[in-house]
């Protein structure tokens, strides 16, 4: 509250001092001063009293002071000397701004009496400050296309101080752009103006930058600086520009979809939205449109679809580049498709000739071409076939090859051959096509049949069905079809009365199967012999001939036949035999012949029945009848023998012959006819008994001249040096050749000397003689040698 009070006393004593200045003035004179801004403190401005003509003691007495009208202590009064003083340095710019002349009133208060005494202080201006510009830098955006001349207003600068001290001029820095003209406003105030002075371009300097300079009147004088910084502002008067009229790429036809291809770039000397460029296909096909694209922005040029070298070896693209304005340029891009081998080989087949025929030589089997969609090393080419076949590649034009025959071909060796044409390229990595050609030969009648044997031996069983099949020949043609198709026919030899062989045989024209017509004989016919004729198809014919031996086969068809003694149904012959033959005695020998021959004329002897079994013997391989013991006085004078003579056929055939014996003392005892003939002894005539008679004295001395005959062969063959024609044999002979009669009186070792005939080429044998001890050796000595102990059948030793 205190404080309030005293606030409004003051400021009512204030106002009551406004009031006795006001009054005051009227009748007051007033003092002029000057004084220059901004001297110190306590600066002499003038001597009051000497100015208002008042002595310096009456201010002293009167209390005289100074008050200003803002209450501000300016200036001081010494009241002792009448000087006034300045209490403050003065700045006239804050003071008066920029009004001039400075003036500051003030008042000299006296008392005693009350007097007020109006002064005046004029406040000089000194050059204490420099033109300043409110704008260090000012920003001016001329358009490109502005007339010479064109004035372009700058901001002024300001100098606070006044009169010649003030702004008084406006410089720039040198450029052959612009110039400075100063203008004066109505209200004196100066300020700057650019000129034009040469047309701009945007596109060859699109800013200018240049130093206003102000300068004041001052002495030194003053200057502020600032800067101007010139815009210039495009128009669209520049087209866009590629950096290259013309590109060019090469790229790989394998290149990776989305892969950058190229990037095209132009520019526009414009700004702004004039040099904002866009990138694009000018009249692009629409194999550029499907195969690239190119970014708007960026300028880049991709892939989109793949690339076939085969197909497009180079794309030329316009790419048109457009600024904002609507301006645009042009540029063209090359890319050349880069080969890559990525294509093998292709074969393209003109004619192929199926089947070859064999006998040809150099003949051509196929023409063909081959081609590689690729380029340079990727599109050369090397065809070849297996060096192991006989066939061989010619070229003929630019890439057409023929496939030939390099010698005449064998069907029948080969009839077929799998050819493999390959085809590789000189690419990296080498492809290669391969194409299988399947050739076949066709035949041609050049191999004869062939019979599987020159000669063939074919054995038939006597007594044949007529048309039996009797065997086959077999003649093959190497060739193929009609000319591998046999007919067989027979070869006869020239007519033989005695053997018409086309009435024996016969055969099959078509598998070669022959027959006989008619039964055989072996024993009219053994063998026989015929050519076969072996004819193919072909055109012309060929042939081959084979030799047929047909060896009839002898059959079992022949019963023995008994030549002695004979059985003709006359009086039999009777053997004598004197009761002094010791055991051994060679009674009568059967002969039997068998028209068979082999196994089948092989005949044994056998002693079926007997008068008194156990006296008499057969051999069973020579039909010697032979006593088996010494003979008895109790022996029956007259005895029947029923011999059986079997041969060694399947089933075995045999006869039978009956003996008669008559023991008899000696020669000359009277015959004695036998019981049961003695009637039609008593019936015959006499001369049937002579008759009889001399046939068993013929048949005598046959049997003596035959022992004669042996003995003496044998003597030659004992004195013949070693390695004579005849053998005996040592083993025994089979056991169903051998009497095995129930008496038991032959030995299975009852051997025969065999003797092959020298010098003769058949095996013939020649039975010489038994081996039976009551027939004196010639050659004793030699026998006895080769017997030392033999045993015979019937019981002692030689």
């Amino acid at each position: 509250m205190e404080n309030g009070r005293a606030d409004t006393l003051q400021i009512r004593q204030v106002l009551l001092l406004f009031v006795l200045l006001g009054m005051s003035q009227a009748g007051s004179e007033s003092g002029r001063f000057s004084v220059a801004e901004e001297m110190q403190s306590g600066s002499f401005v003038g001597n009051l009293a000497k100015d208002l003509g008042l002595e310096v003691g009456e201010l002293f007495s009167r209390g005289a002071q100074v008050v200003s009208n803002d209450n501000k202590r300016r200036l001081q009064l010494d009241i002792n000397t009448g000087d006034l003083l300045l209490s403050e340095s003065l700045d006239r710019e804050e003071l008066c701004g920029s009004t001039e002349p400075c003036v500051l009133h003030f008042q000299v208060l006296m008392k005693n009496p009350l007097q007020f005494l109006r002064i005046e202080l004029q406040v000089r201006d000194i050059n204490d400050h420099s033109p300043v510009f409110l704008e260090k830098e000012m920003l001016l955006e001329i358009p490109e296309n502005s007339p010479v001349g064109a004035v372009f207003l700058l901001e002024s600068a300001k100098d606070l101080d006044v009169g010649i001290n003030a702004l008084k001029n406006y410089t720039i820095s040198p450029n052959s752009y612009f110039h400075i003209k100063m203008r004066v406003n109505p209200d004196n105030r100066k300020y700057p103006e650019l000129v034009l002075d040469r047309p701009l371009d945007y596109e060859e300097q699109s800013e200018l930058s240049f130093i206003l300079t102000a300068l004041d009147g001052g002495s030194p004088p003053r200057s502020g600086t600032a800067l101007v910084r010139v815009v210039v502002v495009d128009t669209n008067d520049n087209s866009p520009e590629f950096e290259q009229p013309f590109y060019e790429v090469k790229v790989p036809e394998n290149s990776i979809l989305g892969s950058i291809i190229v990037t095209v770039s132009a520019s526009d000397l414009d700004s702004g939205k004039n040099g904002e460029i866009s990138y694009s296909f000018s009249h692009a096909s629409e194999d550029i449109r499907k195969t690239f694209e190119i970014n708007q922005k960026s300028g880049e040029v991709s892939l989109t679809a793949s690339m076939d070298f085969e197909t497009i070896k180079s794309y030329s693209i316009i790419i048109q580049a457009t600024d904002g304005g609507g301006l645009f340029g042009k540029s063209t891009v090359r890319i050349q498709v880069m080969d890559v081998n990525d294509n093998a080989p292709e074969i393209a087949v003109s004619s192929i000739t199926s089947p070859i025929p064999e006998n040809l030589p150099e003949t051509v089997v196929m023409v063909f071409s081959i081609r590689d969609r690729d380029s340079g090393d990727n599109g050369r080419m090397i065809c070849s076939i297996p060096k192991d076949l006989p066939f061989m590649l010619k070229s003929s034009v630019e890439n057409y090859y023929t496939l030939e025959t390099e010698r005449m071909l064998d069907r029948e060796t080969q009839a077929e051959y799998n050819i493999t044409i390959t085809v590789t390229d000189l690419g990296t990595p080498r492809l290669k096509t391969q194409h299988n050609l399947t050739m076949t030969v066709s035949d041609v009648n050049d191999n004869a049949p062939a019979f599987s044997q020159s000669s063939y031996t074919l054995r038939v069983r006597e007594n044949n069905s007529p048309a039996l099949h009797i065997g086959s020949v077999s003649a093959t043609d190497r060739d193929a079809g009609a000319n591998a198709q046999v007919t067989y026919s027979l070869l006869l030899p020239p007519h033989d009365p005695h053997l018409p062989l086309a009435s024996l045989v016969s055969i099959n024209a078509d598998n070669g199967q022959l027959f006989a017509l008619r039964a055989l004989d072996y024993e009219a016919l053994q063998a026989f012999e015929f050519g076969v004729c072996a004819v193919d198809r072909g055109s012309p014919a060929l042939s081959s001939q084979a030799l047929v031996r047909v060896l009839v086969v002898d059959a079992n068809d022949n019963a023995p036949f008994v030549l002695y003694p004979l059985q003709n149904g006359s009086a039999p012959c009777t053997e004598l035999v004197p009761r002094a033959a010791e055991a051994g005695y060679l009674v009568t020998k059967v002969v039997a012949v068998d028209g068979d021959s082999g196994q089948n004329a092989w005949l044994s002897y056998q002693l079926l029945k007997a008068t008194e079994p156990g006296l008499f013997g057969v051999w069973a391989h020579n039909g010697e009848v032979r006593t088996a013991r010494l003979l008895s006085e109790r022996d029956a004078v007259k005895h029947r023998l029923l011999v059986l003579v079997k041969d060694n056929g399947e089933p075995p055939l045999s006869a039978s012959v009956t003996l008669h014996v008559l023991l008899v003392d000696g020669f000359s005892q009277p015959y004695l006819p036998l019981p049961d003939v003695a009637a039609a002894e008593a019936r015959a005539d006499p001369l049937t008994v002579y008759l009889v008679i001399a046939l068993a004295s013929v048949s005598s001395l046959f049997l003596v001249s035959v022992l004669v005959f042996v003995a003496v062969r044998l003597c030659r063959r004992s004195r013949a040096a070693s390695g004579g024609g005849c053998s005996v044999p040592e083993g025994p002979f089979a056991g169903h050749l051998v009497d095995v009669s129930g008496t038991g009186t032959l030995s299975h070792s009852y051997q025969y000397e065999v003797c092959l005939r020298e010098g003769s080429g058949t095996n013939e044998f020649k039975f010489l003689k038994p081996i039976i001890p009551n027939f004196p050796p010639q050659c004793p000595g030699k026998e006895r040698e080769e017997n030392p102990t033999f045993h015979n059948s019937f019981g002692f030793n030689m």
